[in-house]
């Protein structure tokens, strides 16, 4: 069993991506140079930066508080709220970008009346923002809630019982005790936000220099056989995911220690 399970995951992750980074560098470190020095590359990497930030954030946030909500109080619709939670993952990210489109864009519901007031959100920075947070937004929360439903509410109460205030309770317990399933949550939606490509393809407009991503370029460097941009993309890509996974693991174990 362990010997299929080594087999299957290489086939599916370890040699795709080894191949990415050998790929990348076959012709040596200078063109992987010059392609990162590139205006349209410096301008990805500034985007997806700017993105995924707050996205992030919005994810973060978001996902605790919704933990919350759902794991310590009972109210109806509860189960409602915790079934579309998973609404985000189901649907096609394409989808996801045309009905931002149909609700932000210019003759939208709510576009034309943004755009008219100074403020636009399809093909620009705000709508691949929305986008991307929906596309992410129940990982934290996933990873969260699991961990408050196994603490309970018996060091909770306790502080209260002592005088604590909801926030300094959330300080001092409750956070504590949920900061690794909040840490991994947090790198799988950064890890997410990083690569979103089929929502944002559709509301950013993939305006060279203004809205695009890295798996934005990465997708029009490789149709236009741009294979060493396309690869360095990937490789910064896949290195920014892998090495945010890799100093959680080591951070973890120094912790229960």
């Amino acid at each position: 069993m362990r010997l299929i399970v080594i087999l299957y995951l290489s086939f599916l992750l370890v040699i795709p991506v080894s191949l990415i980074f050998w790929r990348t560098f076959s012709h040596g470190v200078a063109p992987v140079w010059h392609a990162l020095q590139d205006p349209a590359m410096t301008s990805a990497f500034r985007v997806t930066g700017i993105v995924t930030g707050i996205s992030v954030v919005i994810d973060t946030v978001f996902g605790v508080t919704i933990s919350l909500l759902l794991v310590r109080y009972r109210f109806f619709g509860r189960r409602f709220l915790d079934a579309i939670l998973d609404l985000p993952l189901a649907i096609s990210p394409v989808v996801v970008g045309l009905a931002l489109i149909l609700v932000y864009g210019k003759y939208g519901w709510f576009g034309g009346f943004l755009e008219r007031h100074g403020f636009q959100v399809i093909f620009a920075l705000p709508g691949m923002v929305l986008a991307t947070v929906f596309t992410s937004l129940p990982l934290v929360a996933r990873e969260v809630m699991p961990v408050l439903e196994e603490i309970g509410v018996e060091q909770e109460q306790a502080a209260r019982t002592l005088g604590a205030g909801p926030t300094q309770t959330f300080r001092r317990v409750t956070l504590p005790a949920i900061r690794w399933a909040l840490a991994y949550g947090v790198v799988l939606s950064m890890a997410r936000c990083l690569g979103e490509y089929g929502a944002v393809s559709v509301v950013s407009g993939r305006l060279v220099n203004k809205t695009q991503t890295l798996p934005l370029i990465v997708d029009q460097s490789f149709q236009n056989y741009d294979v060493t941009t396309a690869y360095t993309a990937s490789f910064v890509l896949a290195a920014i995911a892998i090495a945010s996974l890799v100093v959680i693991s080591l951070l973890r174990p120094k912790e229960r220690a």
